[in-house]
């Protein structure tokens, strides 16, 4: 294992980072190849010396959402041991999980099953995004998406005049997106990405060439100038992808398994483990796992003196035998410059929670009062369709091309723009097939709406009769193939009252847990529509049958469309309703900015409040725009990186 829990008392670290996601241990390597004594201190289990274990809980795990693999385990033949792992009140550094987000809010009301959820949620809409709390992060289960974002999603005011412009440009990011393509390794041909003003250096070409198109993405490439939005024609373009089209790296080319969400099984896809392991064999860094920071300790004179810490026994879970938290220590470690890499949501929580026994009643870095605020994802339209002739999901990477060329235009000015994902996975995120559809079949029911009816209704059997062999055979082949999904990632808005604050509910080590207020904008519901009838265009030009279905009125996650548009449902007429997913996009909450007044950090991602204390990862995002983040992230970490070695460096600093 990678990592350990020891932190030495009396040393004074050239940098101390809280956090080893895929920021972290980006600015980590960066400053040990320079020779700068480093300590992470990480609230999640070390970084294990194979995927065995992630493997066998992806396998045997009843559920294959995003969290699975990893640790704290979701699941246990165990019914009382399965029940305290998903009850955040008796673990040590609980996350938010798929299985949780959304349903113990009742519509329109607060969470009140806190020992069921980890965030708070206080609505009116539930946050639906996840997080990992490990070594690598949240990279463990991402799909790899590597865009960079367009030159005016850093202008949104200036050019639209919605949300706020960033401090940087596209042109001030071109040389780190350069960067996190080459750590990373992507896969991408440049031809591709040259488009809505994304430009590259003369020289510059991705690592690896872009990943083999699928069978899906060519029919939907047929058909995708058929259709118009806002006067612009569709175009499929081959996805940028953090993951290996040859061998690179030491890792191998992908191998086709179509479960890149939560786990790559032969780690052809790039997660922050391998940044995070190269950072250790500098032999300058440090990582301690199983440690989580509590305060944010700030001197007299306005800087950062240290991080204070409690860790923790993985092993020990809260019963009989062990009625008491599972502390194995408490101390303090001190640096000369710290890094808060520790995700949009637990950074601001940590710095809320630094109130220093009361002389930052606001919190460490806050004097903006905007810590916690503008919390944004990507809230994602889902639809899906069965095709006339076979496609062949349920095979290669879970997505290989989208439709990026909506990403930007005037229509920003009235709604959110979005990006297409074309998925290659069949129904399995839309209706958790292969598994409904084959149950569908095997017992007589039609969950999915592909088994077909019964064609003799006047026989005493079920309108839909269970299919066995040769029948079921077939059925099954003509119902999978053709199934396909695209997901429309819309532009949410910046909004104050979306936010995250501290929670009186408290995790087992007794820290205050992640209190979320949450909600869609009229801009960002008005991006759903728009999604939602390029969708519906898109499928009919493909001669494609449509079986996206809209939420029920009493599911949480349901909302109106904004324009008022009805719909008929059982001969009575009802609003049209939308199905808020979430993408695991989590952003905003402490944001970059010009001004110390309206932001948390400067450009170079430096607390105005304190000079030496640094925040990176996405909650420096303005604005959401439409592009995956974790490219952005890799860059703007490289920036921070090269910040500090600057900052540490003797003689003059540049700013």
């Amino acid at each position: 294992m990678n990592g350990s829990s020891n932190v030495p008392q009396d040393k004074v670290y050239d940098v101390v980072i809280v956090g080893g996601g895929i920021s972290g241990a980006i600015v980590a390597k960066q400053l040990g190849l320079k020779g700068h004594e480093v300590l992470i201190l990480e609230s999640g289990d070390a970084i294990p010396d194979n995927r065995n274990a992630f493997m066998h809980r992806f396998y045997s795990g009843p559920a294959k959402v995003p969290e699975v693999p990893y640790t704290p385990e979701l699941f246990d033949a165990d019914p009382q041991r399965a029940r305290k792992l998903n009850d955040p009140t008796f673990l040590n550094a609980p996350r938010a999980t798929v299985l949780a987000l959304g349903l113990p809010l009742a519509k329109g009301q607060p969470n009140k099953n806190l020992d069921q959820a980890y965030l708070d949620q206080q609505g009116p809409l539930p946050f639906s995004s996840s997080y990992e709390r490990v070594a690598g992060g949240t990279t463990r289960h991402w799909l790899g998406t590597s865009l960079r974002n367009c030159p005016n999603d850093f202008r949104l005011k200036t050019a639209y005049g919605q949300g706020v412009d960033w401090p940087i440009g596209y042109d001030d990011l071109a040389p780190w997106y350069a960067k996190a393509e080459d750590e990373i390794g992507v896969s991408a041909n440049k031809a591709d990405q040259e488009y809505l003003g994304i430009t590259f250096a003369p020289d510059r070409q991705y690592p690896m060439p872009g990943i083999v198109p699928s069978v899906v993405d060519a029919a939907v490439t047929a058909a995708a100038p058929k259709v118009t939005v806002d006067g612009i024609a569709l175009e499929v373009r081959n996805t940028p992808a953090g993951r290996n089209s040859r061998p690179f790296g030491e890792r191998p080319a992908c191998a086709g398994n179509t479960n890149c969400i939560p786990i790559c099984p032969i780690q052809a896809k790039y997660d922050a483990s391998v940044t995070l392991n190269q950072a250790l064999d500098t032999g300058k860094v440090q990582l301690c796992v199983n440690t989580v920071a509590t305060q944010v300790v700030v001197g007299a004179a306005g800087a950062v003196e240290a991080i204070e810490y409690v860790q923790y026994d993985p092993a020990v879970l809260h019963d009989a035998a062990h009625p008491n938290p599972s502390i194995t220590g408490r101390g303090k470690v001190r640096g000369k410059r710290f890094v808060i890499a520790a995700h949009a949501i637990e950074t601001p929580k940590l710095l809320l929670n630094s109130t220093n026994d009361g002389k930052l009643p606001s919190g460490v870095a806050n004097g903006s009062g905007q810590v916690g605020k503008n919390l944004m994802d990507h809230p994602l339209y889902l639809a899906w369709a069965a095709t006339s002739e076979p496609v062949y999901g349920y095979r290669g990477p879970l997505a290989t091309s989208g439709i990026e060329n909506v990403r930007d235009g005037a229509f920003r000015k009235e709604r959110g723009a979005f990006r297409v994902e074309i998925g290659n996975e069949g129904w399995n995120f839309a209706k958790s097939d292969p598994y409904n559809t084959t149950l569908d079949m095997v017992l007589g029911l039609n969950q999915t709406r592909l088994n077909p009816p019964n064609p003799y209704p006047q026989k005493p059997v079920s309108p839909n009769p269970p299919q066995f062999g040769v029948g079921l055979a077939q059925s099954l082949n003509a119902g999978l193939t053709r199934q396909f999904r695209v997901a429309m990632l819309i532009e949410q808005s910046p909004e104050e009252t979306n936010a995250v604050t501290l929670s009186t509910a408290k995790d087992w080590l007794g820290i205050p847990r992640p209190k979320i207020t949450y909600g869609l904008s009229e801009y960002t519901k008005r991006g759903f529509v728009a999604a939602a009838q390029a969708a519906t265009d898109l499928f009919k030009a493909m001669g494609a049958t449509e079986y996206t279905e809209p939420p029920d009125p009493s599911d949480p996650t349901a909302f109106e469309d904004p324009s008022g548009a009805t719909v008929e449902v059982d001969g009575k007429t009802a609003p049209r309703l939308f199905k808020l997913w979430g993408s695991g996009h989590v952003v905003g909450t402490y944001r970059m900015g010009s001004d110390a007044k309206t932001s948390v950090v400067d450009k170079f991602q430096r607390s105005w409040d304190h000079k030496n204390l640094f925040l990176v990862g996405s909650g420096v995002f303005p604005t959401v725009a439409t592009a995956n983040p974790t490219l952005t992230i890799a860059a703007l970490a490289f920036w921070a990186a090269d910040t500090l070695v600057n900052d540490l460096a003797p003689g003059p600093k540049a700013r």
